[in-house]
């Protein structure tokens, strides 16, 4: 059994008051799950959050009940059940990003749907298993208003989320290492892959090693530092001073982890 530590931290909403956190993480017996909800622009419609933890526990359920459940089909099961559940219609509703580790005898299993990463290290090297399908439209300057995100949310021209499309989940980035390769993994939301990806804080090696010798906590600090630092998005432009934030260690070994700091 692998160890796990985790830290998490609420953000602050587009209004700059602090709000419960919109992230959630499921500890099952061989898996990790790391949620980021997104709330709808419909005002109707409940928070991002509240999709999330529902998401989560179905999840939960499903790999509790089969536990070699392909991850993809889980995911599927489990988007369907939420939606039929509360009646929620494609891009009319809240959403949220999956990652999820699953280890069994012989691999160790990765899924990332949207913009939470999970990184492998081992003996091949460092492994990020990312979707950069939002980076990459916003980039572009196609997510510029709500409208924007609903029209390109799980759709073959824009990006992929856990909504209230099942079939969004077969789009999901996935990975398998073997087992006896595998020494660490870390899982992520945005709020913490912000700190490697735009503010080049660190790279995803030292975040291990942060996070292995200080604890998570110490690289959720560091983000929230820098962003402390440039508190009027000047710097590094985003939609809100402090994101949510998650991250989790899945460490497979006791000791120091092979070639890595």
């Amino acid at each position: 059994m692998p160890e796990i530590a985790i830290a998490e931290r609420a953000g602050v909403g587009a209004d700059g008051h602090p709000r419960p956190t919109e992230d959630h993480v499921v500890v099952l017996d061989n898996a990790v799950l790391v949620l980021d909800g997104a709330t709808s622009s419909d005002p109707s419609q409940p928070p991002g959050g509240w999709y999330a933890e529902r998401l989560a526990r179905h999840l939960g359920d499903a790999l509790r009940a089969a536990p070699e459940a392909d991850l993809a089909e889980a995911l599927t099961g489990a988007i369907g059940e939420v939606s039929a559940e509360n009646r929620l219609r494609p891009r009319q509703s809240p959403s949220s990003t999956v990652a999820a580790v699953r280890w069994l005898g012989d691999r160790v299993d990765a899924l990332v749907l949207a913009d939470s990463p999970v990184v492998g290290f081992g003996g091949f090297g460092v492994d990020v298993v990312s979707d950069d399908r939002l980076a990459r439209l916003r980039r572009r300057g196609l997510l510029q208003t709500g409208a924007d995100v609903r029209r390109r949310r799980n759709a073959h021209d824009g990006f992929w989320v856990a909504e209230a499309e099942p079939g969004a989940a077969a789009h999901a980035v996935r990975r398998s290492w073997p087992r006896a390769d595998v020494e660490a993994v870390l899982l992520a939301s945005d709020g913490v892959s912000i700190g490697v990806d735009q503010y080049e804080l660190f790279d995803w090696r030292e975040v291990l090693a942060i996070t292995r010798t200080d604890g998570p906590d110490a690289v959720i600090d560091a983000v929230r530092t820098a962003e402390k630092q440039d508190p009027d998005g000047e710097r590094w432009p985003r939609p809100k001073r402090h994101d949510d934030q998650a991250l989790v260690l899945v460490d497979f070994t006791s000791g120091g982890i092979q070639g890595l700091p």
